[in-house]
């Protein structure tokens, strides 16, 4: 140490802050080398376990179940590689896509308006179909007003991330969809899960957090696409009415199925829509489009349309997708017995499968029946078996649904006949029978 320091003596003070400012340079410019994990996307930790799968799925001689090209409309029936197939993969739950009516609407909308209406509706997207199929949504419900958005995942991100910031509370299901899940970090309010349909788990959340926060927001499903179960809302509207609370529940899945005309679950429990503060909805499954809604009290939708940013920084829905919408719904109107079968044909499926000893979950009274597996392999080797013998329908894994609860979930939709039921639970009994027997668990 003393050698050093003797060294640098015979220089002057200027020199020694020269030789400082060099040495910092120095150790400035040599840059701590970046893993390329860091900037390339071919080595992303994600991307090479996501390869891995697909090694795996490959080494079990297992195609690959998703991205299938669907070469027609899907309904009740598809078209893959040229073979037809009966579909369960299909939100088309009352046959309305593909609907003449339906696609000559859209037709005649891009004939008057284009395929786009080229801006943000306050800017100078706005459009008569927007108008009109937003009242018609928010009167089919019951409600003042709707505001429609582009996407339904969008709908619920950009609308719960809005109303709510860092004083607030979200209770949201432990089984909700992903987009309420984003919905709630995008807010930065406290978010917390409650056990799936469990009433008491979330009044003991209100109980213990309510006074801690200003605004508080509960998140329920109509009908869970996982499970196919059903919340029991007239609680729901009990609790937070008592806590002082917002309620949400999103109809992706159960507007146009529950209820004798459709109308949701606030008819299938014959209560007044009014009671719920945020409806929202998709116009992707039984409005045979394309997009996502709020529907509500005037001052919500007023204040949406005006501030939410996937609304105001968005452009509005396509006029072939607006007009598509409000077709749907009127065929939906017009005739009411497209549910009624549905009813029965969802029905009908879930009896048989109950009959053969399959596993239905907690589904009851909805359009989505999963047929519980297990095992992520398992799932995926039925489902191979059934598209080799004309049935398609996809399975759920693991992350998607929680470990060793994989399954394959069917769509019920009002064009499925009883034969093609009654074939499809035969040969999905016998295939997950022999499947059992060559992958024991």
């Amino acid at each position: 140490m003393s050698n050093s320091s003797n060294s640098l003596d015979h220089l002057s003070a200027e020199e020694k802050r020269e030789l400082l400012a060099e040495l910092l340079q120095k150790k400035a410019d040599a840059e701590p080398e970046i893993p390329p994990e860091h900037y390339r996307f071919d080595l992303y930790p994600e991307y090479l376990q996501l390869k891995e799968q697909q090694a795996q799925l490959q080494a079990n001689d297992i195609r690959n179940p998703y991205f299938s090209v669907h070469e027609g409309i899907a309904r009740d029936t598809t078209r893959i590689d040229g073979k037809e197939l009966i579909n369960f993969s299909s939100y088309n739950y009352l046959g309305l896509a593909g609907h003449p009516t339906v696609s000559e609407t859209a037709k005649q909308a891009i004939d008057r308006y284009g395929t786009s209406v080229s801006a943000s509706r306050p800017v100078s997207g706005e459009k008569p179909l927007h108008l009109e199929l937003e009242q018609g949504i928010a009167d089919f419900i019951g409600v003042d007003d709707a505001v429609l958005y582009v996407a339904g995942h969008g709908t619920n991100v950009t609308t719960i991330g809005h109303l709510f910031g860092r004083n607030d509370l979200i209770l949201y299901d432990a089984y909700s969809h992903n987009s309420i899940f984003l919905g709630c970090v995008l807010s930065g309010a406290r978010a917390m899960s409650f056990a799936h349909n469990d009433v008491a788990d979330l009044e003991r959340l209100l109980k213990q957090h309510r006074h801690r926060y200003q605004r508080v927001l509960v998140v329920i499903e109509g009908v869970y696409s996982a499970d196919g179960d059903i919340p029991e809302l007239p609680k729901f509207i009990e609790l937070k009415e008592r806590h002082k609370a917002f309620l949400m529940v999103d109809e992706a899945h159960s507007i146009g199925v529950l209820g004798e005309h459709g109308q949701g679950i606030s008819e299938h429990f014959g209560i007044d829509p009014k009671t719920v503060d945020i409806w929202m909805g998709t116009l992707s499954k039984s409005f045979a489009s394309c997009g996502g809604y709020i529907a509500g009290s005037q001052p919500l939708i007023e204040y949406l349309k005006c501030t939410a940013p996937g609304f105001i920084y968005s452009i509005g829905i396509t006029p072939a997708n607006t007009a598509a919408s409000l077709a749907a719904l009127q065929v939906l109107k017009q005739e009411p017995e497209r549910v009624a079968r549905l009813h029965a044909r969802a029905q009908l499926f879930l009896d048989l499968a109950k009959e053969k000893g399959l596993n239905t979950g907690t589904s009851h009274g909805s359009a989505v029946i999963p047929v519980m597996v297990g095992e992520t392999l398992k799932a995926l080797h039925l489902s191979q078996q059934l598209f080799h013998q004309g049935i398609n329908v996809q399975p759920m894994t693991f992350p998607v649904v929680p470990q060793n609860e994989a399954r394959l979930r069917f769509f019920l939709s009002s064009t499925h006949t009883e034969a093609q039921i009654r074939q499809t639970v035969e040969t999905l009994a016998a295939a997950l029978a022999h499947i059992e027997t060559e992958i024991p668990a």
